[in-house]
C-alpha cells in the first residue's frame, strides 16, 4: 500500500458499494481496500483515495448522506489516525 493515501472506513457495505459508485462517478480515484484491522468498523470493506481529493470526497459524502465510520489518515509510522 502506498504511504499517504488516505481511507473511508463504512459500518455497512451497502454504504460503501454506494460511495465507491458516487466516488467513481465524479471521476476521483479510488480504490477498494480491506479495511485495515486496526480501524473498527463495521463494514470489511474501505475505499482508499488520493490525500489531494480530500475536499471533493467529503463534499459527495456529505452532499449524498453516505454514512461512513470515518476518514482516516497514515501517519509517519503507516497507522491510520481518524481525521
Amino acid at each position: 500500500m502506498s504511504s499517504g493515501m488516505m481511507l473511508i472506513a463504512f459500518d455497512s457495505t451497502q454504504q460503501a458499494l454506494r460511495a465507491e459508485m458516487l466516488l467513481e462517478y465524479a471521476e476521483i480515484e479510488i480504490d477498494l481496500f480491506p479495511t485495515p484491522k486496526e480501524i473498527t468498523a463495521g463494514c470489511a470493506l474501505s475505499i482508499q483515495f488520493p490525500p489531494t481529493a480530500l475536499k471533493e470526497v467529503q463534499e459527495i459524502i456529505a452532499q449524498e448522506k453516505v454514512e461512513i465510520r470515518g476518514i482516516f489518515a497514515q501517519d509517519d509510522n503507516e497507522i491510520y489516525v481518524s481525521i
